[in-house]
Order: C-alpha cells, then sequence, then structure tokens
C-alpha cells in the first residue's frame, strides 16, 4: 500500500525480534519508510537486529536520559537523513523495588527513573528531535491502558499515566506546527519487558494473556505483533491527518468489558486473523 513511501522514521527500543518497536520498523518499511533506529547501550546487538529487517537500516546510540545524547541526537540522526517525518517512542523501564507487588514499599529513589524513562522521555525526546520534524509529521507512543490498576504493573502504571498525560500537553503545543501526538495502547504482548515483571516470569505473562483473551471480545494472541504494529504504522501514516492527543486501543476490545465472572479462560489464543 505504500503507506509511508517517501517518510522518514525515528524508531527507538528495538531490542529483540520480539520488541514492537521491531514490528514496527519492519511494517514501515514494508511499507515504503526509510528507518532510522535508536540503541540504548546494546549498540551492536540493534545493529545485528537493523540487518534483519527488510532493508537494513542505520542505528544511533541514544540514553533518553541522557542530555548529551539528547543534543547529540540531531546530529547523529543527521548522518542518515535530512528531516523526519514521524518518531516512534517505544521506551519503558521501571526498577523491580517499583513493580511486582512492591507499590506499598516503593521510595521515591525506586520510582523516580519509571517516571523519567517512561514519561519524560517522550516530552525530551520529541524536544531533541523537533527541528528536525517536518509539519505534518506524526509522534506515536506505546502505552498500556491506565485507566485501571493491574496486579503487578505498580509504578510502571503510574508512570504510563503521566506518559498519556504528557501526549495530550504535546498535542496541545505541537499541533500548531502541524505535528500530532498519539499514542497506541496494546494488550498484553509477550515481550522480554512483560516477561520480567513480577516473579512469575514468561508462565505468569503466559497466564496473563489467556485472562486477556478471555475478556476481550475480539479474542487475544499474546504472541501476535502485527495489529499493534499496524496501528502505529497508520498513525504514522497521512491517514490520521486530523486525530492528535487520542489514545488507540489495540487489545482486542478488553478495555471497554468490565469483570467477566465465569467466564473461563481459553487455553490456546487464536491464531492471527481467527
Amino acid at each position: 500500500m505504500d503507506l509511508l513511501k517517501g517518510k522518514t522514521l525515528l524508531v527507538t527500543g528495538v531490542l529483540t525480534p520480539n520488541s514492537i518497536a521491531y514490528h514496527v520498523a519492519r511494517l514501515a518499511q514494508e511499507e515504503g519508510a526509510n528507518v532510522v533506529l535508536t540503541a540504548y547501550g546494546r549498540v551492536r546487538l540493534v545493529e545485528r537486529l537493523a540487518q534483519r529487517l527488510p532493508s537494513p537500516a542505520p542505528v544511533v546510540e541514544l540514553d533518553v536520559t541522557d542530555a548529551d545524547h539528547l543534543a547529540a541526537l540531531p546530529e547523529r540522526i543527521g548522518a542518515h537523513a535530512d528531516r523526519l517525518d514521524g518518531v516512534l517512542h517505544s521506551v519503558a523501564y521501571a526498577p523491580p523495588e517499583a513493580l511486582g507487588g512492591n507499590f506499598l514499599t516503593a521510595r521515591w529513589d525506586d520510582v523516580a527513573p519509571a517516571f523519567h524513562v517512561s514519561a519524560y522521555s517522550l516530552q525530551a525526546l520529541v524536544r531533541a528531535v523537533r527541528p528536525m520534524l517536518a509539519p505534518g509529521g506524526s509522534v506515536v507512543g506505546l502505552d498500556f491502558d491506565a485507566s485501571q490498576a493491574y496486579a503487578e504493573y505498580d509504578w510502571m502504571g503510574v508512570a504510563k499515566s503521566a506518559l498519556e498525560s504528557c501526549a495530550r500537553y504535546l498535542a496541545s503545543y505541537l499541533g500548531r506546527d502541524g505535528i500530532r501526538v498519539n499514542l497506541v495502547a496494546a494488550g498484553p504482548l509477550r515481550t522480554t519487558a512483560a516477561i520480567a515483571i513480577g516473579p512469575g516470569g514468561d508462565e505468569a505473562a503466559r497466564r496473563e494473556g489467556q485472562r486477556w483473551h478471555a475478556k476481550s471480545p475480539l479474542g487475544w494472541d499474546d504472541q501476535e505483533f502485527t495489529p499493534v504494529a499496524r496501528a502505529c504504522v497508520a498513525l504514522l501514516s497521512d491517514w490520521f491527518p486530523a486525530t492528535t492527543g487520542e489514545i488507540v486501543h489495540v487489545d482486542g476490545g478488553a478495555h471497554v468489558i468490565g469483570d467477566r465472572p465465569g467466564v473461563p479462560v481459553t487455553a490456546t489464543p487464536p491464531s492471527a486473523g481467527s
């Protein structure tokens, strides 16, 4: 369809093939975009992943909490592109002390990194690349529904609430430049980050995926990344020219459903496209 033909995107957050950002980068290239990736720390790892995309993508180092990195970002991107048409913010982190049922015991030193990396960095990233963002550009951030409290998500959930508010304020200030800012709230996917939440690891993440599938009107497959990637690509394209400050839920519809006592948990999530 060439939704992104001729556009250049900055994609943050690629770390493994099970990163949502990796699938967004892949689909964006398939839709005609030029993609620049960022890497936090593990630059060689991200460079290897960049070679697995449909077209090899350049990688620039970026720690979103480092003022020097942010100041140097336009120059680093400039080595590969003269402008940006879109940015994917796919960065989040909270220390173990702020997750896994530790809400009441977490101290500010435990909580502060969650806000810095998971919420404030959206503003910091956009501010850094704003001189390169073309009118009509689009910023898309990855979210997880912050309207409810989820077991063990704790201060990351609070940080996501801050991210949602940050996106609304950015939308209000950047609209005058023709720049849109939206979030995609994905259902739980079996990412490395999801598996690291709480003590249950992969088994706990699998059970959460099953619970989400049982609750969702459309069902939910926690190993199928394409629906979320498609939503991000659509918002990064020109197909939503008058949409900003929005949260698009890609979660099988679970966010509109209250508790459903007696609904059995389905052991096998639906296959893609079912």
